[in-house]
């Protein structure tokens, strides 16, 4: 029998386990400063890296059931239950399809900028920028920031992006994304939530005030698949709400946490 691949993790702290997932083309480390916050104040911080993101394994299957059983054989194997479960964007979307398939082991459900519904594709210029890199020319991260410059005009959308850089064992620059197959499988990100996907516990939306990904006709899908749902808005926040305003962000997230 296959043995079963396990999710790449950073561990932080101890007390209550607090899974956090991170975006689409992100990493556990865009979680590492808030991670050890809620460290500080007795949670046991998961922070992961999922399947073909970061150091953990990649693979050509890549859709939110998949995403959801990797998370499913994180916590068994770690003897996870009733976790405090975080999840931004695509995140955001594996933990509410999880909550929703494992209820049991959820005791409070978070989702940063996200909502239930369908989103139509809309990295593409993203994909193309991070396709263009040629690492027999690109020597530095300075290149690699030039390179991209010509796809993405914004600069911490860049920064963000180069996180996935490093120095492989031949000394040369490589993406830890796997880039082919999650440009292959771009459609599998925008997946509306199953119709019939509830998730009855505690649950917290936090939105940007800046961001279009939760809007007012948002509010009625969120409260369908998840009755019990409070959302937050971020003040001078877009999508990456938790790096943008990331003060108001944890102070949103403890007082729901120890109400």
């Amino acid at each position: 029998m296959k043995k079963k691949e396990t999710l790449y993790s950073n561990i932080l702290g101890e007390g209550t386990p607090f899974v956090i997932l991170h975006g689409f083309l992100g990493m556990s480390d865009n979680w590492k400063t808030l991670g050890t916050q809620f460290s500080e104040n007795n949670f046991e911080v998961h922070l992961l890296d999922q399947r073909n993101h970061g150091r953990s394994f990649h693979s050509d299957v890549f859709n939110y059931e998949v995403l959801v059983q990797d998370l499913k054989t994180y916590c068994d194997a770690h003897q996870l239950k009733h976790i405090v479960l975080l999840g931004h964007s695509m995140g955001g979307k594996v933990a509410m399809l999880f909550a929703a398939t494992y209820p049991e082991m959820v005791s409070k459900l978070l989702i940063a900028d996200i909502s239930p519904r369908y989103y139509p594709v809309h990295h593409e210029l993203i994909l193309k920028g991070l396709s263009s890199l040629d690492f027999n020319k690109i020597e530095s991260r300075g290149d690699a920031d030039e390179q991209l410059a010509q796809y993405i005009s914004n600069f911490g959308i860049r920064q963000f992006l180069l996180k996935n850089l490093y120095w492989n064992d031949a000394k040369e620059l490589e993406l830890r994304i796997n880039l082919k197959v999650l440009k292959e499988n771009i459609e599998e990100i925008g997946e509306a939530l199953p119709i019939h996907a509830q998730y009855q516990g505690e649950a917290l939306f936090l939105r940007g005030d800046r961001s279009e990904y939760i809007g007012a006709q948002d509010e009625a899908i969120i409260k369908n698949h998840f009755p019990n749902a409070k959302i937050v808005t971020i003040p001078k926040s877009g999508h990456w709400l938790h790096a943008e305003n990331p003060k108001v962000f944890f102070n949103e997230v403890m007082k729901f946490l120890v109400s």
